[in-house]
């Protein structure tokens, strides 16, 4: 009790942080059964079969929104199940279809049949998706009657609607991407350049979840830290270098005191490589962080080794309101009018 306490808590602080893989059960509606019943009344004592047919089960089906930033909704909900169509009734009463459900989920979730491994991609707002079938309703024992049966006494059970195990992967996140060694500050960078309030600290691995924030009208997302070694699944591994993928541009944050700024740069990059050759291409921003704590000849010493590699090289500190402020009109700038 106490650890879903703390992590209630932790969602409550952090509404954005990011849930990007669940697990879901889906159940489409079974069909209803049809009815074997024979007509009786005051005027009629032998009635023939007057049994309706069932009705269909609901389908369930996914489409993309807009107004879904994750997949949070399923944090603790793991199966997802539709109506079953009702029985039909004697008087010849169909029973009812069951309605189908739609769920919305964010632009760019990836479903995959656990079961049979295909995969589809969300990206769409205009037209839902079917994962599950509902079953159709049986025939009710009037549906058998025919010149040589006048009294039929069978009838048809629905049929079961289509049950299947998704997993749902959220691969885009944001527009801009923090990323960099743990500890070089991009949650504290994060939350001075939006509103968001990420778990900030002094230590490695502070953030354990990718947390989002709105720069203006664009996302940007607090990659947690990678290593050497994470395109193969080292530290947090390879479960967040997929959200770098289809960021528009990336602020790698770089720690200007420790020993060797350009390896720390070297790094995260030959993990690029090493997951995805086209993240090197992307539009780059190094920001030497943590100027405050280093004198001006370390900072120029520390830009000058960066200079080779033709980057757009900023050094600051978010403790520095004028170097946060010259940061937000470079990326202003390269949202508006590209690298």
């Amino acid at each position: 009790m106490l650890w879903a306490s703390y992590c209630f808590q932790k969602l409550q602080k952090n509404p954005l942080m990011l849930i990007d893989n669940v697990t879901l059960v889906i159940k489409a509606g079974d069909g209803g059964d049809g009815a074997a019943t024979f007509r009786r009344d005051a005027m009629t004592a032998h009635g023939g079969p007057d049994g309706g047919n069932g009705g269909n089960g609901g389908d369930v089906s996914f489409q993309g929104s807009p107004n879904v930033n994750d997949l949070r909704e399923f944090r603790y909900k793991k199966t997802i199940k539709a109506e079953n169509g009702g029985n039909g009734t004697k008087h010849n009463g169909f029973g009812r279809n069951a309605q189908h459900i739609i769920v919305f989920v964010p632009l760019g979730t990836r479903i995959t049949d656990v079961d049979s491994g295909n995969s589809i991609e969300i990206e769409s707002v205009k037209k839902p998706i079917l994962l599950a079938r509902g079953g159709i309703g049986g025939f009710g024992n009037f549906k058998f009657k025919s010149a040589t049966n006048q009294s039929p006494k069978n009838r048809e059970l629905g049929v079961t609607g289509e049950s299947k195990t998704f997993h749902l992967e959220l691969r885009i996140i944001a527009e801009i991407g923090l990323i960099g060694l743990p500890n070089a500050g991009k949650s504290s960078l994060l939350a001075v350049l939006t509103n968001a309030t990420p778990a900030i600290g002094a230590y490695p691995f502070t953030t354990l979840e990718p947390n989002i924030g709105m720069f203006g009208k664009h996302a940007i997302a607090d990659i947690p830290g990678l290593i050497e070694g994470a395109s193969q699944g080292v530290g947090l591994g390879i479960k967040f270098l997929k959200h770098i993928e289809k960021t528009k541009i990336l602020v790698h944050c770089i720690d200007i005191t420790i020993d060797d700024p350009i390896a720390a740069y070297d790094t995260v990059r030959k993990e690029f490589k090493e997951y995805n050759e086209t993240l090197l291409e992307k539009p780059e921003i190094i920001f030497l962080n943590k100027t405050d704590l280093v004198d001006e000849n370390a900072t120029n010493i520390a830009i000058k080794k960066f200079k080779p590699l033709k980057k757009n090289v900023f050094a600051g500190s978010v403790q520095n309101e004028k170097s946060i402020h010259d940061l937000k009109i470079i990326l202003t700038d390269l949202l508006t009018h590209g690298s």
